[in-house]
Protein backbone atom coordinates (compact mmCIF):
# COMPACT_ATOMS: atom_id res chain seq x y z
CA UNK A 1 0.00 0.00 0.00
CA UNK A 2 1.50 3.39 -1.10
CA UNK A 3 1.90 5.73 2.31
CA UNK A 4 -0.42 7.89 1.55
CA UNK A 5 -3.19 5.98 1.99
CA UNK A 6 -2.23 4.62 6.01
CA UNK A 7 -3.62 7.55 8.08
CA UNK A 8 -7.21 6.98 8.76
CA UNK A 9 -9.29 8.75 11.53
CA UNK A 10 -11.75 7.52 13.36
CA UNK A 11 -14.67 9.46 14.56
CA UNK A 12 -17.13 7.33 17.15
CA UNK A 13 -16.04 4.84 19.55
CA UNK A 14 -19.34 2.57 19.29
CA UNK A 15 -19.31 -0.64 17.81
CA UNK A 16 -19.09 0.21 13.99
CA UNK A 17 -15.97 2.72 15.20
CA UNK A 18 -14.74 -0.56 16.57
CA UNK A 19 -15.18 -2.25 13.42
CA UNK A 20 -13.84 -0.16 11.24
CA UNK A 21 -10.42 0.53 13.39
CA UNK A 22 -10.31 -3.27 13.35
CA UNK A 23 -10.87 -3.37 9.48
CA UNK A 24 -8.29 -0.33 8.72
CA UNK A 25 -5.69 -1.48 11.14
CA UNK A 26 -5.43 -5.32 9.80
CA UNK A 27 -5.15 -3.58 6.66
CA UNK A 28 -1.76 -1.77 7.35
CA UNK A 29 -3.15 1.30 8.07
CA UNK A 30 -2.72 3.67 11.15
CA UNK A 31 -5.93 4.43 12.59
CA UNK A 32 -6.74 7.37 15.19
CA UNK A 33 -10.22 7.27 17.29
CA UNK A 34 -12.01 10.04 18.39
CA UNK A 35 -15.12 10.13 20.63
CA UNK A 36 -16.31 12.79 22.58
CA UNK A 37 -16.70 10.35 25.47
CA UNK A 38 -13.04 9.46 26.03
CA UNK A 39 -14.29 7.54 29.12
CA UNK A 40 -15.63 4.30 26.30
CA UNK A 41 -12.18 4.23 24.79
CA UNK A 42 -11.83 1.50 27.12
CA UNK A 43 -14.65 -0.57 25.89
CA UNK A 44 -13.70 0.00 22.62
CA UNK A 45 -10.53 -1.33 22.86
CA UNK A 46 -12.19 -4.27 24.52
CA UNK A 47 -13.79 -4.88 21.59
CA UNK A 48 -11.38 -4.51 19.36
CA UNK A 49 -8.79 -6.65 20.60
CA UNK A 50 -11.79 -9.59 21.25
CA UNK A 51 -12.64 -8.80 17.37
CA UNK A 52 -8.45 -9.35 16.47
CA UNK A 53 -8.23 -12.39 18.29
CA UNK A 54 -11.56 -13.89 16.71
CA UNK A 55 -9.90 -12.73 13.30
CA UNK A 56 -6.77 -14.63 13.99
CA UNK A 57 -8.35 -17.54 15.76
CA UNK A 58 -10.71 -18.15 12.14
CA UNK A 59 -6.88 -17.64 10.59
CA UNK A 60 -8.32 -14.20 8.98
CA UNK A 61 -5.47 -11.79 9.77
CA UNK A 62 -1.74 -11.60 7.69
CA UNK A 63 0.11 -10.53 10.77
CA UNK A 64 0.03 -10.81 15.00
CA UNK A 65 -2.67 -9.11 16.40
CA UNK A 66 0.00 -7.24 18.36
CA UNK A 67 1.42 -5.88 15.15
CA UNK A 68 -2.04 -4.17 14.05
CA UNK A 69 -2.94 -3.02 17.84
CA UNK A 70 0.42 -1.08 17.60
CA UNK A 71 -1.17 1.16 14.81
CA UNK A 72 -4.59 1.45 16.78
CA UNK A 73 -4.77 4.54 19.12
CA UNK A 74 -7.22 6.63 20.74
CA UNK A 75 -7.23 10.32 20.80
CA UNK A 76 -9.11 13.28 23.10
CA UNK A 77 -8.47 16.08 20.70
CA UNK A 78 -10.36 15.77 17.61
CA UNK A 79 -7.35 18.17 15.83
CA UNK A 80 -4.64 15.56 16.90
CA UNK A 81 -6.78 12.41 15.32
CA UNK A 82 -7.44 14.07 12.13
CA UNK A 83 -4.13 15.39 11.40
CA UNK A 84 -2.93 14.17 8.69
CA UNK A 85 -5.61 11.99 7.74
CA UNK A 86 -6.42 11.51 4.64
CA UNK A 87 -9.81 9.61 5.30
CA UNK A 88 -11.97 10.63 8.26
CA UNK A 89 -14.85 7.86 8.71
CA UNK A 90 -17.36 9.67 10.75
CA UNK A 91 -19.58 6.96 13.02
CA UNK A 92 -21.64 9.01 15.35
CA UNK A 93 -24.96 7.89 16.15
CA UNK A 94 -27.90 8.38 13.52
CA UNK A 95 -28.62 11.75 14.25
CA UNK A 96 -29.15 14.60 11.52
CA UNK A 97 -28.30 17.65 14.26
CA UNK A 98 -25.33 15.78 15.65
CA UNK A 99 -23.44 14.96 12.10
CA UNK A 100 -24.25 18.52 10.84
CA UNK A 101 -22.62 19.87 14.34
CA UNK A 102 -19.48 16.90 13.11
CA UNK A 103 -19.34 17.46 9.96
CA UNK A 104 -19.27 21.58 10.15
CA UNK A 105 -15.91 21.15 12.66
CA UNK A 106 -14.60 18.35 10.67
CA UNK A 107 -13.79 20.96 7.50
CA UNK A 108 -12.24 23.45 9.90
CA UNK A 109 -9.99 20.72 11.11
CA UNK A 110 -8.95 18.50 8.30
CA UNK A 111 -7.30 19.36 5.44
CA UNK A 112 -8.07 19.57 1.64
CA UNK A 113 -7.18 16.15 0.20
CA UNK A 114 -9.00 14.26 3.47
CA UNK A 115 -11.92 12.39 2.65
CA UNK A 116 -14.47 13.27 5.30
CA UNK A 117 -17.03 10.12 5.27
CA UNK A 118 -20.08 9.13 6.83
CA UNK A 119 -21.45 5.71 8.09
CA UNK A 120 -24.87 6.95 8.08
CA UNK A 121 -27.50 4.29 7.60
CA UNK A 122 -29.94 6.23 5.63
CA UNK A 123 -29.37 9.90 6.00
CA UNK A 124 -28.36 11.20 2.43
CA UNK A 125 -24.94 13.25 2.84
CA UNK A 126 -26.56 17.05 1.25
CA UNK A 127 -28.26 16.76 4.35
CA UNK A 128 -25.41 17.05 6.84
CA UNK A 129 -23.06 19.02 4.17
CA UNK A 130 -25.30 21.94 3.10
CA UNK A 131 -23.51 25.22 3.16
CA UNK A 132 -20.31 23.89 4.19
CA UNK A 133 -17.53 25.25 2.37
CA UNK A 134 -15.59 21.63 1.76
CA UNK A 135 -18.65 20.05 0.54
CA UNK A 136 -17.17 18.71 -2.14
CA UNK A 137 -14.87 16.68 0.01
CA UNK A 138 -17.98 14.93 2.30
CA UNK A 139 -20.40 11.91 0.74
CA UNK A 140 -21.80 9.27 2.43
CA UNK A 141 -20.06 5.81 3.16
CA UNK A 142 -22.45 2.95 4.71
CA UNK A 143 -20.86 -0.10 5.33
CA UNK A 144 -22.10 -3.39 5.77
CA UNK A 145 -22.82 -3.95 9.84
CA UNK A 146 -19.61 -5.37 10.88
CA UNK A 147 -17.06 -3.84 8.27
CA UNK A 148 -14.67 -5.94 9.28
CA UNK A 149 -16.59 -9.02 8.48
CA UNK A 150 -18.94 -7.57 5.55
CA UNK A 151 -16.73 -6.26 3.02
CA UNK A 152 -19.00 -4.22 1.00
CA UNK A 153 -19.54 -0.30 1.34
CA UNK A 154 -22.06 2.25 -0.58
CA UNK A 155 -20.30 5.08 -1.52
CA UNK A 156 -22.91 8.08 -1.34
CA UNK A 157 -21.96 10.94 -3.28
CA UNK A 158 -23.82 14.46 -3.16
CA UNK A 159 -24.31 16.79 -5.66
CA UNK A 160 -21.64 18.93 -4.30
CA UNK A 161 -18.97 15.74 -4.10
CA UNK A 162 -16.32 16.01 -6.36
CA UNK A 163 -15.08 13.06 -9.01
CA UNK A 164 -12.04 13.36 -7.03
CA UNK A 165 -13.08 12.98 -3.62
CA UNK A 166 -15.19 9.92 -5.07
CA UNK A 167 -12.20 8.32 -6.97
CA UNK A 168 -10.18 8.73 -3.75
CA UNK A 169 -12.72 7.13 -1.54
CA UNK A 170 -12.96 4.17 -4.13
CA UNK A 171 -9.41 3.88 -3.88
CA UNK A 172 -8.83 3.89 0.14
CA UNK A 173 -11.49 1.60 0.80
CA UNK A 174 -10.61 -0.81 -1.81
CA UNK A 175 -7.58 -0.30 -0.23
CA UNK A 176 -8.60 -1.75 3.04
CA UNK A 177 -10.13 -4.64 1.37
CA UNK A 178 -13.77 -3.49 0.93
CA UNK A 179 -16.07 -3.58 -2.00
CA UNK A 180 -17.11 -0.34 -3.15
CA UNK A 181 -20.31 0.23 -4.44
CA UNK A 182 -21.50 3.77 -5.77
CA UNK A 183 -24.90 5.02 -5.32
CA UNK A 184 -25.86 7.17 -8.47
CA UNK A 185 -28.44 9.69 -6.72
CA UNK A 186 -29.18 10.46 -3.30
CA UNK A 187 -31.98 8.15 -1.58
CA UNK A 188 -32.60 7.62 1.99
CA UNK A 189 -31.65 4.45 2.65
CA UNK A 190 -29.20 3.71 -0.04
CA UNK A 191 -29.41 0.18 -1.34
CA UNK A 192 -28.34 -1.70 1.55
CA UNK A 193 -31.47 -0.89 3.84
CA UNK A 194 -33.92 -0.45 1.25
CA UNK A 195 -32.86 -3.93 -0.36
CA UNK A 196 -32.83 -5.46 3.68
CA UNK A 197 -36.11 -3.33 4.14
CA UNK A 198 -37.84 -5.01 1.08
CA UNK A 199 -37.62 -8.22 2.98
CA UNK A 200 -38.36 -7.27 6.64
CA UNK A 201 -41.58 -5.63 5.51
CA UNK A 202 -42.81 -8.18 3.97
CA UNK A 203 -41.54 -10.52 6.78
CA UNK A 204 -43.34 -8.23 9.36
CA UNK A 205 -46.68 -8.89 6.71
CA UNK A 206 -46.30 -12.46 6.70
CA UNK A 207 -46.14 -12.76 10.97
CA UNK A 208 -49.21 -10.33 11.15
CA UNK A 209 -51.22 -12.26 8.37
CA UNK A 210 -50.52 -16.11 9.98
CA UNK A 211 -48.78 -17.20 7.23
CA UNK A 212 -45.20 -18.07 9.42
CA UNK A 213 -43.59 -17.52 12.82
CA UNK A 214 -40.70 -15.25 12.98
CA UNK A 215 -38.26 -18.49 13.83
CA UNK A 216 -39.95 -20.18 10.40
CA UNK A 217 -39.45 -16.94 8.28
CA UNK A 218 -35.68 -16.36 9.34
CA UNK A 219 -35.15 -20.53 8.51
CA UNK A 220 -36.34 -19.75 5.16
CA UNK A 221 -33.65 -16.99 5.12
CA UNK A 222 -30.82 -18.46 6.87
CA UNK A 223 -31.01 -21.97 5.08
CA UNK A 224 -31.98 -20.88 1.76
CA UNK A 225 -32.11 -17.53 0.50
CA UNK A 226 -29.43 -16.30 3.01
CA UNK A 227 -26.69 -18.88 1.24
CA UNK A 228 -27.64 -18.55 -1.78
CA UNK A 229 -27.21 -14.51 -2.06
CA UNK A 230 -24.20 -14.88 -0.20
CA UNK A 231 -23.23 -16.18 -3.29
CA UNK A 232 -24.95 -14.55 -5.71
CA UNK A 233 -27.72 -11.56 -6.01
CA UNK A 234 -31.35 -11.03 -6.66
CA UNK A 235 -30.46 -10.38 -10.13
CA UNK A 236 -27.77 -13.35 -10.74
CA UNK A 237 -30.07 -15.53 -8.90
CA UNK A 238 -32.94 -15.49 -10.93
CA UNK A 239 -30.72 -15.28 -14.24
CA UNK A 240 -29.17 -18.45 -13.08
CA UNK A 241 -32.57 -19.71 -11.80
CA UNK A 242 -34.09 -19.90 -15.56
CA UNK A 243 -32.59 -21.17 -18.33
CA UNK A 244 -32.58 -18.62 -20.97
CA UNK A 245 -31.40 -15.87 -18.76
CA UNK A 246 -33.22 -12.93 -16.58
CA UNK A 247 -35.22 -12.59 -19.67
CA UNK A 248 -36.85 -15.77 -19.64
CA UNK A 249 -37.36 -15.50 -15.94
CA UNK A 250 -39.39 -12.38 -16.18
CA UNK A 251 -41.40 -13.47 -18.68
CA UNK A 252 -42.66 -16.74 -16.53
CA UNK A 253 -42.58 -15.35 -13.03
CA UNK A 254 -43.29 -11.67 -13.45
CA UNK A 255 -47.26 -11.78 -13.29
CA UNK A 256 -46.84 -13.43 -10.09
CA UNK A 257 -44.43 -11.17 -8.90
CA UNK A 258 -46.70 -8.19 -9.83
CA UNK A 259 -49.90 -9.33 -8.24
CA UNK A 260 -47.91 -10.41 -4.84
CA UNK A 261 -46.77 -6.62 -5.43
CA UNK A 262 -50.52 -5.38 -5.37
CA UNK A 263 -51.74 -7.47 -2.33
CA UNK A 264 -49.39 -5.14 -0.51
CA UNK A 265 -50.11 -1.92 -2.23
CA UNK A 266 -47.10 -2.04 -4.51
CA UNK A 267 -47.68 -1.98 -8.06
CA UNK A 268 -44.22 -1.39 -10.04
CA UNK A 269 -44.82 -3.45 -12.87
CA UNK A 270 -41.63 -5.05 -14.78
CA UNK A 271 -41.79 -3.25 -17.87
CA UNK A 272 -40.09 -4.10 -21.00
CA UNK A 273 -38.17 -1.64 -21.01
CA UNK A 274 -37.09 -2.38 -17.40
CA UNK A 275 -36.94 -6.19 -18.36
CA UNK A 276 -34.64 -4.67 -20.90
CA UNK A 277 -32.40 -2.60 -18.99
CA UNK A 278 -31.96 -5.54 -16.88
CA UNK A 279 -31.23 -8.46 -19.05
CA UNK A 280 -28.70 -6.17 -21.10
CA UNK A 281 -26.82 -5.22 -17.78
CA UNK A 282 -26.59 -9.13 -17.07
CA UNK A 283 -25.79 -10.18 -20.65
CA UNK A 284 -22.99 -7.97 -20.55
CA UNK A 285 -21.80 -9.68 -17.47
CA UNK A 286 -22.72 -13.30 -18.37
CA UNK A 287 -23.83 -13.98 -22.03
CA UNK A 288 -25.95 -16.93 -22.51
CA UNK A 289 -23.29 -19.55 -23.68
CA UNK A 290 -21.64 -19.23 -20.62
CA UNK A 291 -24.89 -19.96 -18.75
CA UNK A 292 -24.26 -23.29 -17.66
CA UNK A 293 -20.46 -22.97 -16.65
CA UNK A 294 -21.89 -20.34 -14.21
CA UNK A 295 -24.75 -22.62 -13.00
CA UNK A 296 -22.19 -24.91 -12.15
CA UNK A 297 -20.03 -22.47 -10.70
CA UNK A 298 -22.80 -21.06 -8.22
CA UNK A 299 -23.29 -24.82 -7.15
CA UNK A 300 -19.69 -25.36 -6.55
CA UNK A 301 -20.03 -22.42 -4.17
CA UNK A 302 -23.28 -23.73 -2.52
CA UNK A 303 -21.27 -27.31 -2.02
CA UNK A 304 -18.48 -25.29 -0.86
CA UNK A 305 -20.35 -23.52 2.11
CA UNK A 306 -22.51 -27.18 2.63
CA UNK A 307 -19.35 -29.04 3.38
CA UNK A 308 -18.26 -26.41 6.00
CA UNK A 309 -21.75 -26.61 7.77
CA UNK A 310 -23.72 -28.40 10.30
CA UNK A 311 -25.77 -29.39 7.22
CA UNK A 312 -23.40 -31.91 5.35
CA UNK A 313 -23.78 -35.42 6.87
CA UNK A 314 -20.25 -35.36 7.89
CA UNK A 315 -20.92 -31.55 9.84
CA UNK A 316 -23.99 -33.15 11.58
CA UNK A 317 -21.41 -36.11 12.80
CA UNK A 318 -19.14 -33.41 13.96
CA UNK A 319 -21.88 -31.22 15.50
CA UNK A 320 -23.16 -34.63 17.40
CA UNK A 321 -19.81 -35.68 18.56
CA UNK A 322 -19.49 -31.49 20.43
CA UNK A 323 -16.59 -31.13 17.76
CA UNK A 324 -16.30 -27.81 15.65
CA UNK A 325 -17.22 -27.67 12.18
CA UNK A 326 -14.91 -25.05 11.34
CA UNK A 327 -14.69 -22.82 7.69
CA UNK A 328 -13.19 -24.40 5.35
CA UNK A 329 -11.39 -21.28 2.85
CA UNK A 330 -11.86 -21.25 -0.79
CA UNK A 331 -10.60 -19.16 -3.19
CA UNK A 332 -14.02 -17.19 -4.69
CA UNK A 333 -13.62 -18.12 -8.81
CA UNK A 334 -14.06 -14.69 -10.72
CA UNK A 335 -17.09 -13.47 -12.11
CA UNK A 336 -17.41 -14.55 -15.74
CA UNK A 337 -16.83 -11.72 -18.24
Amino acid sequence: MDDDLRAVAVVGAGSIGASFAVLFGSSGMTVRVWDVDETVFPRCGADVDLRLSMLAEHDLLNEPIRDIRARISFHSSLTNAVRGANLVQECAPESLQLKKELFAELVTVTEEHTVLASSSSAIVPSAYSAGLKAGHRILGAHPGNPPHLLRVIELVPSPATSTDTLARAETLYRAAGLKPVVVRREIEGFLFNRLQGALLREAYCLLRDGIASVEDIDEVVRSGLGKRWSVVGPFETVDLNTRGGIAAHAERMGPAYERMGAERGQRDPWTRELIAQATDQRRALLPLEQWAERVAWRDEQLMHQLASSNDSPRGTERARKGAPTGHQSHQRLPHLP
